[in-house]
């Protein structure tokens, strides 16, 4: 009797399926599940208890899989997805079964479910390639790359510039990609959309032309926030301009400066009443209290002409900075032009010059930056950058290896938001090309050119204030964006550090490890096959100290710096006078000619004004339900060592944002771009 019972003695898996929170997340369809053990395989499941307890938008669906014997340690999840009467798409976060013995096994998801027939979920820790012994999983692994890369391709959008996601419009990218139906963006619409909202199109009803700064402030009355009233008030000083280049939303061009440039006409005699310390140039240069901003990147560019009613201008322009006796950093002297011709003189600007002459160069020297920032700091250096790193990192990293849990919080929608901005914003007719003196042509001279400057220590946080000869804290005080960038730099990278040691025994761990030296062999030699300074860009790592470095440049390119010179766009830019988006006028070659009405018919137009303000609202703004640094409510690490780093790393973040929110206690103008707490994980607008 015992023995006949025995026969028919069941074995119990407890399965829970946890769907999305998102919009459309559940589905009707048929869902199937299968548990694959070491030893065997469980029959084919249907995850459905009853027609009320479909797999709904936020559920958690929970099943018992009896089996006659047990099925050896579990090692994938097949989940197959069957039509009925629609076919609809399926969010699957996560999977947890129990086993007979009561061990759990964690099988991370976080994928939808569309017309694949079968998804294979492996177990949920972290493991590399050289780590798999069974066939199973070496196949699973070797499948699962091939088809991302078949979804993720490789594709030029412009000659010369680094390479993107092989898809026309938005709808064409893979669903895990794709923004949530609820964040889809539309550049164009939104910016009128935040033109309307903000009070923008009452702009035709105040008056039809600007007649002076006044005219600015009645648009500008609906809009202000503390920081830009602050510009507003306070824009025409020289210690605000110069505050802005250590701080505002352009924060990287200025650098020591220790020997003039050939075609900076600047004497000592010019800058003389400037010098404070009762010395002369050479000696502030030798001191290394001199610095600069060069725009020549700018040369040469065509300007805009996409409108034939309304002529616009570029200048590449010199601007040098003093750190005074009191530790203001000051411009001293501009020039707006690099004449070479002989017999034609390059005009010096000067504090000491008429008061509008002054002014309107300090406007052009802003708008240069303006151009700059938006399309080599902001555009190159972020969002394409990190679009390179995220294709590479699905092409070539299984979900199971620990680099891809790692960085897959940091790409979240990059690709989605860089799609939208060729369709929208950087595209033949878009926004930028409406607003910014370099739309046109101009955005892919700029582009091309910010590419030759494109190098992998550049993106080092360190070693970027190093080449630039900012990074002492004695030398240049007030450089809030270096200081709070090292303290995140050192947290991010000590975070890695941590998740590397764990997973990496040795040198020789990270130069077996074939996926990840393929993930940097794939950003080199296709991401940024079209860099000239490429060969720069690591083809191969062969210590964990390079690859820690790395991954921490990846993170951070994607959070910090993109939070630093993102999100301040609307209180620097959005008093129009102090940050031009474009210039309507030629630059002035001569002093004493410019007077208020010539100011105000080089600014933009009110047409112009509105789409601007509306843009950079736009991107000024944090999404619904946003995701800041250290933030990882979806948990692809399973292992408790990987999960005790995050707990540290959020402990070395607080630690900075409590040292921020300090400093800026005692601050007129807080700098909190690069609080951990406004840092948001990925770029993603």
């Amino acid at each position: 009797m015992t023995s006949r019972l025995s026969r028919f003695r069941m074995f119990t898996y407890t399965v829970s399926v946890v769907t999305g929170n998102q919009v459309f997340a559940g589905t009707l369809n048929y869902i199937y599940l299968t548990l694959v053990g070491k030893e065997r395989s469980s029959d084919r499941t249907l995850l459905d208890k009853s027609w009320f307890e479909r797999l709904d938008r936020g559920t958690v669906v929970s099943i018992d899989i009896h089996v006659e014997e047990t099925l050896g340690e579990l090692l994938l999840v097949k989940l197959e997805k069957e039509k009925f009467l629609i076919n609809d798409d399926w969010y699957c976060r996560s999977i947890s079964v129990t086993a007979p013995a009561g061990d759990c096994f964690e099988f991370p998801c976080y994928r939808w479910i569309a017309d694949q027939k079968e998804l294979v979920l492996p177990e949920g820790r972290g493991r590399l390639p050289q780590d798999e012994k069974l066939s199973i999983l070496k196949e699973c692994r070797h499948l699962e790359l091939e088809n991302r890369r078949e979804k993720f391709r490789w594709n030029e959008w412009k000659s010369g510039f680094l390479m993107s996601i092989d898809a026309n419009k938005s709808s064409e990218l893979p669903l895990d990609v794709q923004f949530d139906t609820a964040k889809a963006v539309d550049f164009s619409l939104n910016a009128f959309k935040a033109a309307e909202n903000l009070g923008l199109n009452k702009l035709e009803s105040l008056f039809q032309s600007w007649k002076d700064f006044a005219d600015f402030e009645k648009v500008f009355i609906t809009i202000k926030n503390t920081e830009s009233e602050y510009v507003m008030q306070n824009w025409t000083k020289d210690a605000v301009f110069g505050y802005q280049f250590l701080n505002g939303c352009n924060p990287v061009m200025i650098k020591k400066c220790t020997k003039l440039p050939d075609k900076f006409a600047v004497t000592q005699e010019m800058v003389e009443n400037s010098l404070d310390r009762g010395t002369t140039l050479q000696e502030e240069l030798k001191a290394g209290n001199i610095y600069i901003a060069d725009y020549e990147i700018l040369e040469d560019v065509q300007p805009n002409d996409t409108d034939p009613s309304t002529q616009q201008y570029l200048a590449a322009p010199f601007c040098l900075f003093y750190k005074n006796g009191q530790n203001e950093f000051i411009p001293i002297a501009i020039q707006l032009s690099r004449q070479t011709t002989p017999g034609e003189k390059n005009t010096v600007f000067l504090p000491t010059d008429d008061e509008y002459d002054w002014l309107l160069a300090k406007m052009w020297v802003k708008s240069s930056d303006y151009n700059i920032h938006q399309l080599i700091t902001h555009l190159l250096r972020t969002h394409l950058i990190s679009e390179v790193f995220t294709i590479a990192m699905f092409r070539q990293l299984s979900a199971v290896h620990p680099v891809y849990k790692l960085l897959i919080p940091h790409v979240r929608f990059t690709i989605a938001i860089n799609t939208a901005a060729r369709e929208t914003l950087i595209n033949e007719g878009g926004v930028f090309g409406k607003v910014d003196s370099t739309g046109g042509i101009g955005i892919e001279q700029v582009i091309r050119k910010g590419m030759q400057t494109l190098t992998y220590k550049s993106l080092c946080f360190p070693e970027a204030m190093k080449i630039r000869n900012v990074d002492s804290k004695e030398d240049l005080p007030n450089y809030y964006y270096r200081d709070d960038g090292m303290m995140v730099w050192e947290a991010v990278k000590s975070f890695v550090s941590d998740v590397v040691k764990i997973y990496y025994s040795s040198d020789a761990t990270v130069q077996g490890d074939e996926e990840i030296q393929a993930f940097v062999q794939d950003v080199c030699s296709y991401g940024m096959k079209n860099c000239p300074n490429n060969g720069e860009f690591p083809n191969a790592l062969k210590t964990r100290e390079q690859l820690v470095e790395y991954l921490t440049i990846v993170i951070f390119t994607a959070s910090a710096q993109h939070a630093a010179i993102n999100f301040g766009q609307f209180d620097w830019y959005a008093w129009i006078p102090n940050t031009p988006s474009t210039m309507r006028k030629p630059p002035p070659t001569e002093k004493g000619k410019v007077d208020m009405k010539y100011i105000m018919e080089s600014l933009p137009d009110r047409g112009r004004s509105s789409l601007h303000l509306g843009t950079i609202w736009i991107l000024s703004q944090f999404q619904d339900n946003e995701l800041f640094l250290g933030v990882y409510p979806d948990k692809y690490f399973t292992e408790e060592p990987a999960m005790e780093a995050i707990k540290n790393f959020r402990k070395k973040l607080v630690d900075v944002t409590k040292t921020i929110r300090s400093r800026n206690e005692t601050l007129e103008l807080p700098y909190w771009y690069l609080c951990p707490d406004r840092i948001p994980n990925s770029v993603a607008i």
